[in-house]
């Protein structure tokens, strides 16, 4: 680190202007295949509901955060074109072409990427309420002035990018210190990889690990997050120590972030939230002289590290903006009552994040069954089947992150809350009305696009099945405590 320039964060550079954009190209991926269904103008949550409640009244109007939507009247049609163009945008930066330019052109593709996606996050209720969507739009934003590949890059939004990271990761240390006991007495890995949202292929071998691993993972987890994100900045003592020991510990620390980041990629679906993580940490990664470059006019640039004088002057105006922002954020984190994943501001800038303070020590799944017999007392019932979440009792948990399947996270949120949600209702019917679109966000239709005529709703406890059990019967599931929760219901009775 020289100063205003990072001459030796080049690397870091290129892994985060190309991973935050591949984390846009999956992000728009998603909504184009699942906003419509979901949220659409015959969504589950129509988005045009919800704009004409906030048109309604003024105070109203400023409870929504900026939206596209609120200038251009919301149809499917424009969302798929606001999808289509972001895809664009995050591909050519991926491929480095805008990159090779003046610094203000991956500037401007990077604040169209984050003003997008914020136009559909602002609209995306409750299926777009996860940390990950501000984390997304935070790091978005702060790519944008990375600059470009023929000149280092700028200082202050490197350091930004270490401040996002310690707020991300210290932020769900304390959390999790603050939250359920079972982190304070380091069991809350014997249940979190059975009971998590949406298990990957290697859940269940992770959960079958010995108690004394599991211990360590949490320890582990507490070192991770808690101890190793101060030394994140490390490297700024490099402006006054010689040596590389300063840029050592912190890639170091980088280092075992991204270590940690990614068992959890191994054993969990948590959409791009760890490869965010990774993404992120590899800022602290300093390689030699990797963001060097020889300026073409050195007296000129000298006093700004190699920096065009107009660009240090916009990278230093952001970095004293975030810090302006990052007062609620910084509090936050020392806060008897912390916040998790709470923005402070419109523009989800310095945001408070933190995840999974308690761990639930039991799986509930809701499970949809429909029948086309016309007595349900006496029907054969057919169950729907889900891309994530857990069904069938023999299906192997799949790999999806860090693409993110919307309707299957909420569905584990379900069985937390003490009603079914309004969007669960309209499921129940789009699933009578034998809805394509509705039905392509699910893994297995049993009546292959016909009305079923009755559909219900059954809670099962399911837990992972013992190696013994595996052995067996080839069941990766065991599911018990059957019972019912909506009892069968056709298109002409609402559901109880």
């Amino acid at each position: 680190m020289d100063g205003f320039a990072a001459v030796d964060f080049g690397f870091a550079r290129e892994v985060l202007q190309r991973g935050v954009a591949a984390l846009y190209l999956v992000a728009f991926i998603s909504t184009l295949n699942q906003f419509r269904p979901l949220l659409g103008e015959r969504g589950l949550l129509p988005v045009t509901r919800l704009l004409a409640w906030a048109e309604s009244s003024p105070s109203r109007a400023r409870l929504l955060r900026p939206t596209l939507f609120r200038r251009i009247r919301y149809t499917d049609r424009r969302l798929a074109v606001l999808c289509w163009i972001g895809i664009a945008l995050s591909a050519l930066l991926v491929a480095g072409v805008p990159q090779l330019t003046a610094p203000w052109v991956p500037m401007l593709c990077f604040l169209l990427l984050w003003f997008g996606y914020m136009s559909i996050a602002s609209i995306g209720q409750t299926f777009y309420g996860f940390g990950w969507e501000m984390l997304l739009l935070e790091a978005g934003f702060l790519a944008a002035f990375l600059g470009s590949t023929d000149q280092p890059p700028p200082t202050a939004v490197i350091v930004l990018f270490w401040w996002l990271v310690f707020r991300l990761e210290f932020g769900a240390g304390m959390i999790k210190m603050r939250g359920g006991r079972e982190w304070r007495d380091l069991t809350a890995l014997m249940y979190h990889h059975q009971t998590q949202p949406m298990p990957g292929p290697l859940s269940r071998q992770a959960h079958l690990l010995p108690g004394w691993f599991h211990r360590a993972e949490a320890l582990g987890s507490h070192f991770a997050q808690l101890v190793v994100p101060f030394f994140l900045f490390a490297p700024i003592l490099g402006l006054w120590i010689p040596g590389p020991v300063p840029a050592i510990i912190g890639t170091a620390a980088a280092a075992i972030i991204i270590a940690t980041q990614l068992w959890l990629v191994l054993t969990g679906n948590f959409a791009w939230l760890n490869w965010a993580t990774v993404v992120l940490a590899c800022s602290a990664i300093s390689v030699t002289g990797s963001g060097a470059v020889a300026a073409t006019d050195p007296g000129a640039l000298a006093w700004f590290g190699g920096l065009p004088p107009y660009w240090f002057g916009i990278t230093t105006a952001v970095g004293l903006l975030v810090v302006a922002l990052s007062w609620p954020a910084l509090r936050n984190l020392f806060a008897s009552r912390q916040l998790m994943n709470a923005s402070f501001n419109r523009w989800q800038l310095a945001n408070a994040y933190g995840a999974f303070g308690t761990v639930t020590k039991e799986r509930v799944e809701y499970v949809i069954e429909g029948t086309v017999d016309e007595d349900p007392g006496a029907a054969e019932w057919l169950e729907y089947g889900f891309k994530g979440k857990p069904g069938d009792v023999r299906r192997v948990p799949r790999q999806f992150a860090p693409y993110h399947l919307r309707l299957d996270w909420l569905m584990w949120f379900l069985p937390l809350g003490r009603s079914l949600d309004e969007w669960f209702t309209a499921l129940l019917v789009r699933l009578l009305e034998a809805d394509a679109p509705t039905l392509a966000l699910l893994a297995d239709d049993p009546f292959r696009g016909e009305r079923p005529r009755w559909v219900r709703v059954t809670s099962y406890r399911y837990r992972f099945a013992s190696r013994a059990e595996r052995r067996a019967d080839g069941a990766v599931w065991v599911r018990d405590h059957r019972r019912p929760l909506v009892q069968p219901v056709g298109l002409e009775q609402p559901a109880e």
